[in-house]
């Protein structure tokens, strides 16, 4: 009896892991393209394909939801970024266009979105800074590793910082307009600053 119930609880867990991934999946999507104000759960749960009721078993509040989703893009990314650059160090103006990438897509304009409810959400607002703290911290860390950068060195880890600031504002740009021509002079431009201001990391 325990090995048919256990068969049977292996595709019930497989299944809501897909809803889950589908819930955030269509969370990010609902925030980049219609932002806070647009995006309710009932809207999300439509886009996913599955009911109100299903989306609040997973999420119980909008919160819950859209934090959730960001983070689990943010970390999707981490991980594509860490598999384009898998052997580790690699060159410095691939790895800063690689970094500007992640400001330009589908999750900078749903975290966006979602930092500019947290503005006027006080609910919403720890959560959100908390969150964008920590996905800060993991980006400036695979920054720091896939350049090579020795951040024992005067002035690297403001260096590596001021890159992603820059990758900020380059996303920011492209928000209203396409940037792509201007963005990829700034990119080379920068890969040569990097190369002249950040010495390699010691073995």
């Amino acid at each position: 009896m325990g090995a048919v119930t256990g068969r049977t609880a292996a595709p019930k867990q497989a299944r809501s892991r897909v809803t889950r991934r589908h819930l955030l999946e269509a969370a990010v999507s609902c925030l980049a393209e219609q932002g806070w104000a647009g995006s309710t759960v009932s809207v999300v749960a439509e886009r996913a394909g599955v009911s109100r009721g299903a989306a609040q078993y997973h999420f119980p509040t909008r919160e819950d939801l859209f934090t959730a989703a960001v983070e689990f893009v943010a970390e999707e990314r981490s991980a594509a970024l860490r598999d384009l650059f898998h052997a580790g160090p690699a060159p410095r103006a691939a790895v800063v266009g690689a970094l500007v990438d992640l400001y330009t897509g589908s999750l900078f304009r749903a975290a966006l979105q979602l930092w500019v409810a947290a503005c006027n959400e006080e609910q919403l607002r720890p959560r959100v800074t908390e969150l964008e703290a920590r996905v800060g911290r993991e980006t400036h860390r695979i920054a720091v590793e896939l350049l090579g950068a020795d951040e024992s060195a005067p002035g690297v880890r403001e260096t590596v910082q001021g890159l992603l600031d820059m990758a900020r504002g380059l996303g920011l740009a492209n928000l209203l307009t396409d940037d792509s021509a201007r963005r990829d002079r700034v990119v080379a431009q920068w890969a040569a600053v990097i190369d002249t201001a950040l010495p390699p990391a010691t073995a």
